[in-house]
């Protein structure tokens, strides 16, 4: 069963200055060359200037998420090794390459489940969406799509589609997606690969079936079923995979302005007391712009 964090996490510059953060004499020596030291005061000073008020917000945020919500290390450990069975022998080099470190990417994945955490809270996934999710991820559809700006040229191409058009031409000369240049065709997918409105008019199709135009953020789709077969994905029992289906639900269903509203109220509540002259306001100026 595929795993889907929400692509909500905060950047890995949060580790990068949390660990400078120690009770070190501010002139310790840090970096030693011939031409000279580099002391702990001195990094601090030029990692505030670069990049300081970024970090300190993404800093807050955490300590704010941690007051709310409560990611395990088990937690953490159950999404990294779902993530080794999925990406097996090529999971160290694509940490590697993403993030630099497992370290690293363990303290990202945290921040993006305590921010799960946050979105699941507002959002009510029922039995019935559940087991609709179940239903679908047993299926695999092949497709095509063209995909245009605006419900007028949608309407005038799935005009021409009607009058015996061919799809593959029309997607050549309309679409605007990369798949344009091949007929539209978009290969299998599964519940959960496309957007929802997508998915939605897909899953109630046909093979051979073309659609009225759909619209998301996107622009507005014409979609056509070419086959429909049973998944050769390994899915589990229901009751076994019913978490999973629900995590990808939340995640397909989160509005993050709406989120960064909460997180924002969140923030205020906590009272946040800025030491630093620099960013002494920083909550306080985005309060009153939002």
């Amino acid at each position: 069963m595929k795993k889907l964090a929400i692509a909500l996490a905060l950047s890995a510059s949060v580790i990068t200055l949390s660990a400078c953060n120690s009770e070190a004499d501010e002139s310790e020596v840090v970096v030693e060359t011939a031409a000279g030291d580099i002391t702990k005061e001195e990094f601090y000073e030029e990692l505030k200037s670069r990049s300081g008020g970024a970090v300190l917000q993404e800093l807050v945020t955490v300590k704010v998420l941690e007051d709310n919500y409560e990611v395990s290390d088990e937690d953490v450990d159950n999404e990294i090794e779902a993530m080794k069975d999925q990406y097996g022998d090529s999971y160290d080099m694509l940490i590697q390459q993403q993030f630099g470190s497992e370290d690293a990417f363990r303290q990202i994945l945290y921040i993006s489940l305590l921010q799960e955490k946050a979105a699941a809270e507002d959002i009510e996934i029922t039995d019935e969406q559940l087991q609709e999710r179940y239903d679908r991820s047993l299926k695999e559809i092949d497709a095509q799509h063209i995909l245009v700006a605006d419900e007028e040229t949608a309407n005038e191409v799935k005009q021409k589609l009607d009058d015996g058009g061919d799809f593959a031409e029309l997607a050549a000369e309309y679409s605007t997606d990369g798949s344009a240049q091949d007929g539209g065709n978009l290969g299998y997918f599964t519940a959960g690969d496309m957007v929802p409105e997508f998915e939605d008019a897909a899953y109630s199709m046909e093979a051979g079936d073309v659609s009225d135009p759909v619209q998301s953020d996107f622009g507005f789709h014409i979609i056509k079923v070419n086959d429909i077969r049973d998944t050769e994905q390994e899915i589990g029992e229901f009751e076994d995979v019913k978490e999973d289906l629900r995590r990808e639900l939340v995640a397909s269903q989160v509005d993050t302005a709406k989120l960064q509203e909460k997180v924002n109220g969140l923030i205020e509540e906590a009272e946040v007391d800025i030491k630093i002259e620099e960013f002494e306001n920083m909550f306080e100026t985005e309060a009153a712009e939002g």
